[in-house]
């Protein structure tokens, strides 16, 4: 458990549009912060940061919260495992209380997994740097490759035993339990096992074994999987072994780089795309940090997304051979149809940047980064001179396939510049490309149009209509006061709307003193001072009258506990919530939504405010609830009249007639007049 000082103190370190900032690229817009939200995927931005309010929303997919629900959500992360990521981050040491066996219990599989996963790096590190055969063989490799000891530290590069279950036998010894080592998939359960019994040591062998080890991080910096590769010569062998999907690791959405990567991205608003991990790390010791790399699988929407957060310029530097090749006309199609601008560069002499690195000096590869990348169609260009000369049936598919590539462009400016472009190079007819694109436009269209055609209320997908690409909503166009503007909801039934609005008053001015009339133990009247929550409380208990919206009454018992502890829960009590799902309710639903401008007082007039009126408005609400709960009671009561005896009737009639008197003062109270 962490000390509620200690939590105080990392909500108070961890400024919303810092720790969201790690994760996509924030612009300026107005007071607020705007950028691609990391919960759905979308081209227009319409994830919002309140600096001022330490919140976020989404007004595609309506996650809200403050720093620690970010993280919770984006990481995956429970709430006390949320706030120590916060604490490494602002360097905040944190001191648990010793936990119950119960609370053990309910650490998830998810935080067992990636403990499992922390130990083996370290594991594979220690391995390499103090036993005779790492230092031989595994460190032997990286400075066979001239890295830096930096560069080594820096990307945590291990070396894994040849002995078939050293890893497993030393993890088991340091108390990680068998079932988590195979659920990671860093040991492998033999064929000798037998289904339905408890996992032991015996059972499981490395899967890594003799393999120098490659730990991939997520956007978060947690090590979540490894790539092992073999120093053997055995053609047979798999030279590269990468981490089976877990539930810690999805391969298609990690990016290899992208934590040590995304800093350099951002400042430089471009990302590097290379194939390995040893790519990866020869730039960085070439001193090129903003470069990511596909985790052993071809490129996938997913990560161009992940990248996308980031910066919208990608160039690409897969190898000049023939799989670079391959890869490289993968790439590009799901690049330009995600907007992204694609630049591409080649090697001379089929190098890579790992070999090309190494054969010249750190000045010179720098340089040759720097001034030999192309956009792509003129990349493309070139390659349609140089390698179709005197072959009409060659040329004609390398223009096809450049229409290709320029048909799933999304933005029609950009496209429209492309096939200008295009025209010009190749000596065509612009009016002919355009047809071709047309062809290629309207073919995708319909094929996409008869995959979403489904019975209404099947649509899949997280973005509602408000936010689709065409016409798309533009958080951006809205006046900063109206951040909170929340997402038309279904209507509101039972009592939703008086539980609502009385929790709002309560949350945000439960501290105000009100004076409200009583009656002492002589049963004479006084003006008694309280706090408005305080009355409102009472009132509520007065009339037992309990809250039936689960959220609503989670809430409300909340703010009742620490009226207990004498305190007076305020907002922002509940935006640090443990549960997301409160501090949700308080950003969609009691924070502002307008807030009054100044300019009003130039023109002489005076606009009310909601806290001058909070005590009527308590009051009004408060009887408008119990005229419902009323009007519920006599609903209830007349079906019961339906199925009871006649002499059973006499009580009950009583029983509305005293209701209905009751609901006749509460609505005089009301100022409503009944007609009967």
């Amino acid at each position: 458990m962490i000390p509620r000082v200690t939590v105080d103190k990392i909500l108070d370190a961890a400024l919303v549009e810092e720790v969201v900032g790690e994760f996509i690229t924030l612009k300026k817009r107005g007071t607020n912060l705007l950028g691609l939200c990391p919960f759905h995927g979308e081209k227009t931005p319409s994830f919002t940061v309140s600096a001022v309010k330490g919140i976020y929303k989404c007004f595609g997919c309506g996650k809200a919260g403050n720093s620690v629900n970010f993280i919770m959500d984006h990481l995956q992360l429970s709430y006390p495992e949320a706030l120590k990521w916060l604490a490494r981050k602002y360097n905040i040491e944190v001191i648990e209380k010793e936990i119950t066996p119960e609370e053990r219990e309910q650490q998830t599989e998810r935080e067992s997994m990636l403990i499992v996963m922390q130990y083996a790096q370290r594991y594979f590190t220690e391995t390499m740097m103090n036993t005779d055969e790492g230092k031989s063989i595994g460190l032997g490799y990286f400075k066979e490759r001239e890295l830096r000891d930096d560069i080594i530290a820096k990307f945590q590069l291990g070396y894994s035993l040849e002995e078939r279950n050293a890893f497993t036998k030393a993890a088991v010894k340091s108390s990680y339990a068998p079932k988590y080592l195979a659920k990671t998939g860093m040991s492998i359960v033999s064929n000798r096992y037998v289904e339905g019994k408890e996992l032991a040591e015996a059972d499981l062998f490395d899967r890594y074994a003799g393999r120098v080890m490659f730990p991939i991080q997520d956007d978060g910096g947690r090590v979540v999987a490894f790539g092992g590769r073999t120093l053997s010569t055995d053609k047979k062998t798999a030279k590269y072994i990468n981490s089976p999907e877990t539930e810690i690791y999805n391969k298609s959405k990690i990016l290899y780089g992208l934590w040590l990567g995304k800093k350099a991205i951002q400042n430089n608003d471009a990302c590097y795309l290379v194939e390995g991990y040893m790519d990866v790390i020869a730039m960085h010791q070439a001193g090129i940090e903003n470069v990511v790399a596909s985790s052993g699988t071809s490129l996938t929407v997913d990560q161009i997304k992940s990248i996308h957060r980031f910066t919208r310029n990608i160039i690409v530097l897969y190898d000049g051979d023939e799989a670079g090749q391959k890869a490289s006309n993968r790439a590009i199609p799901l690049l330009l149809e995600e907007g992204m601008n694609v630049r591409l560069l080649q090697f001379p002499n089929n190098d890579d940047p790992d070999s090309y690195s190494r054969k010249v000096t750190i000045q010179e590869f720098q340089d040759y980064i720097k001034n030999s990348t192309d956009d792509f169609l003129y990349f493309k260009a070139k390659k349609l001179k140089t390698e179709t000369a005197n072959d009409p049936i060659k040329r004609a598919g390398v223009i096809k396939d450049i229409v290709e590539n320029i048909a799933v462009i999304p933005d029609n400016i950009i496209r429209s510049i492309y096939i200008k472009e295009c025209a010009n190079i190749m000596e065509i007819e612009e009016s002919i490309l355009q047809l071709e694109v047309n062809k290629i436009r309207r073919k995708g269209s319909k094929s996409s149009s008869s995959q979403s055609q489904r019975p209404s209320g099947q649509q899949t997908g997280t973005q509602n209509q408000s936010t689709s690409e065409e016409g798309a909503f533009d958080p951006a166009s809205l006046d900063d006061t109206s951040f909170m503007e929340a997402a038309p909801e279904s209507e509101l039934y039972g009592f939703d709307a008086e539980e609502e609005k009385l929790l709002c008053l309560l949350i945000k001015y439960g501290n105000m003193l009100i004076t409200t009339q009583a009656e002492d133990e002589v049963n004479m009247e006084h003006e008694l001072e309280i706090t408005l929550g305080e009355f409102i409380i009472f009132e509520l208990w007065r009339d037992e009258i309990v809250y039936e919206n689960p959220l609503y009454k989670m809430v409300l018992d909340e703010y009742i506990e620490q009226l207990k502890q004498q305190n007076l829960p305020n907002i922002e009590h509940f935006l640090r919530s443990p549960n997301p799902i409160v501090s949700s309710f308080i950003i969609n639903h009691v924070i502002d939504k307008y807030e009054i401008s100044p300019k009003w007082k130039n023109f002489g007039v005076l606009v009310p405010k909601e806290i001058d009126n909070a005590k009527r408005d308590a009051q009004r609400s408060l009887f408008s609830f119990k005229s419902r709960k009323l009007s519920h009671f006599i609903h209830e009561k007349q079906m019961e009249l339906k199925t009871i005896s006649y002499e059973d009737s006499l009580k009950v009639l009583e029983e509305l007639k005293h209701l209905d008197s009751l609901k006749g003062r509460v609505n005089k109270l009301l100022g409503r007049e009944v007609i009967k």
